[in-house]
């Protein structure tokens, strides 16, 4: 599997001298020879025990087999998973539909409205070996709703894998199978990665197993991508395609630098824009998810956005340095610290902010109850303000989740609903996202859509959402009243 970026974007081509410089490159031998590797320890690593390191000895080996070390190395670490899970499927208008001639009078968007039927769908995607008893981290939408995964070893061997957490705020997900002796892929410090250096993409594209590319660190700290909540991509031009998520970025040292997850694609293939997900980030929800089975973050319940020039202007500041708070929550840590609305944030416990994306992180990784300064600048002063630091509630936190189950409202993803101008939270839960085969998309029920009641009862917050939810029957039909725009309007959803 692999997500593709819904954004359009110039196709790059591979231009030939790019090989003709890395060729170039391997020839004269620069920063091959003379590299030395150290083992990391790896988080999953049963204790005392320590990752090999690449044999690759000062001077000991030419260039060429410095990489075809790195390479060996790497694919021995990198497995093949394989899922499965039933899918609901139907034709509209029974078995004709599916004659190029009726769609051509009827269309595809009247969707499917006839009979419907189970089938079983397959994916296939890659993973990690961190520990060398059988923990493998992968990407989350690998295993998404797998009733059954399957890992394949370098050697043949087949084992059945256990989820033991998932997290698809970052598209990551760790899983495990019943396994020893294996051989771990020692983490590399993705902080200190440099554009151009040259990378390993290790895979199974398009179910081609133990597949390496190679190329270039394009760009680091890519964000506001619109594929995941919390994204800091390492972009490369390794060559990615379908099957290589969740496999291994690796370093010329043979260190997990990143995880693959996504490509920015006008074919659903290799374009030379690939994205991974950075060791630290893995590595740091690796080791939440190991100890909780989930990823615990922190928070500090504001809303904030960039400051743009003429934003700072209107608020009085000479440079637009910082980010500029939109909203704060009613009760979160923020607003027990009299933060305001309309405070710019230009440090975080003395590191400089320079955009949203980075306060985000810098707050995430903040362990709830950690006291923490913030520098702002309000009506032209500054002041410094001290937070201590919550953990996500949960109704953020479903704000990137799905509603699970096997009945009407599976498989809709909703978030707090927004304030009004004078402030106050609008009623209702705001609809992020509707899985296209569900009930609730054949039913008409769009992103955007605001849902205000569920069988004539009133949805006042996300945790109302989930309760009612939760209470339903598998064959219960629902009545929603949505507001959509403008109007308010009816919905009736039927089960599967």
């Amino acid at each position: 599997m692999m997500r593709q970026a819904a954004h359009t974007r110039r196709e790059i081509s591979f231009r030939w001298w790019r090989a003709a410089a890395i060729a170039g490159w391997l020839a004269v031998g620069i920063g091959v020879v003379g590299m030395t590797a150290e083992a990391a320890p790896s988080i999953g690593s049963a204790p005392g025990q320590e990752t090999r390191p690449i044999l690759v000895s000062t001077g000991a080996l030419p260039p060429n087999e410095a990489l075809v070390a790195v390479a060996e190395r790497a694919t021995a670490s990198v497995v093949n998973i394989a899922s499965s899970r039933k899918v609901a499927v139907g034709e509209p208008f029974g078995p004709f539909y599916g004659d190029p001639f009726w769609r051509r009078f009827f269309g595809e968007e009247l969707g499917p409205r006839g009979p419907r039927r189970e089938e079983r769908e397959f994916g296939e995607g890659s993973g990690v070996i961190v520990s060398s008893d059988g923990y493998i981290m992968t990407n989350n939408h690998v295993v998404e709703g797998a009733e059954e995964l399957t890992v394949i070893l370098p050697d043949k061997r087949r084992f059945k894998a256990k989820i033991i957490g998932t997290d698809p705020r970052t598209d990551l997900a760790l899983i495990k199978i019943d396994a020893m002796g294996l051989p771990p892929l020692p983490w590399g410090d993705s902080g200190k990665l440099r554009v151009g250096e040259l990378v390993l993409a290790v895979g199974s594209p398009f179910g081609l197993t133990q597949t390496v590319t190679m190329g270039i660190v394009s760009a680091v700290g890519r964000a506001n991508m619109g594929i995941v909540d919390y994204e800091d991509f390492i972009q490369t031009d390794a060559a990615i395609n379908p099957g290589n998520s969740g496999g291994a970025l690796v370093n010329l040292k043979g260190e997990l630098i990143g995880i693959p997850s996504a490509i920015f694609s006008q074919t659903g293939g290799y374009m030379g824009i690939g994205f991974a997900i950075p060791s630290n980030m893995a590595k740091s929800v690796m080791a939440s998810l190991q100890k909780h089975g989930k990823v615990i973050r922190g928070w500090i319940g504001v809303s904030i956005q960039e400051l743009t020039p003429e934003l700072a202007k209107e608020f009085g500041v000479k440079d637009a340095k910082g980010v500029l708070v939109a909203d704060v929550l009613d009760d979160g840590p923020a607003a027990k610290a009299k933060l305001e609305r309309g405070d710019i944030i230009t440090a975080y416990d003395g590191k400089p902010v320079t955009n949203p994306t980075q306060l985000r992180m810098l707050v995430a990784d903040t362990a709830p109850g950690t006291t923490v300064t913030l520098t702002v600048v309000r009506d032209e002063r500054t002041r410094e303000v001290k937070v201590t630091v919550g953990e996500l509630p949960r109704e953020t936190a479903r704000a990137s989740g799905e509603i699970e189950g096997d009945h009407a409202l599976a498989g809709i993803v909703v978030e707090p609903a927004p304030r009004d101008r004078s402030g106050r939270r609008v009623g209702g839960v705001w609809v992020v996202d509707v899985d296209p085969g569900s009930p609730a998309a054949l039913a008409g029920l769009r992103p955007g859509d605001l849902i205000r009641e569920i069988n004539r009862k009133p949805v006042k917050s996300v945790e109302d959402f989930e309760r009612m939810a939760g209470r339903l029957r598998p064959q219960e039909r629902v009545l929603l009243l949505v507001t959509r725009g403008n109007a308010t309007i009816f919905l009736s959803i039927s089960p599967q």
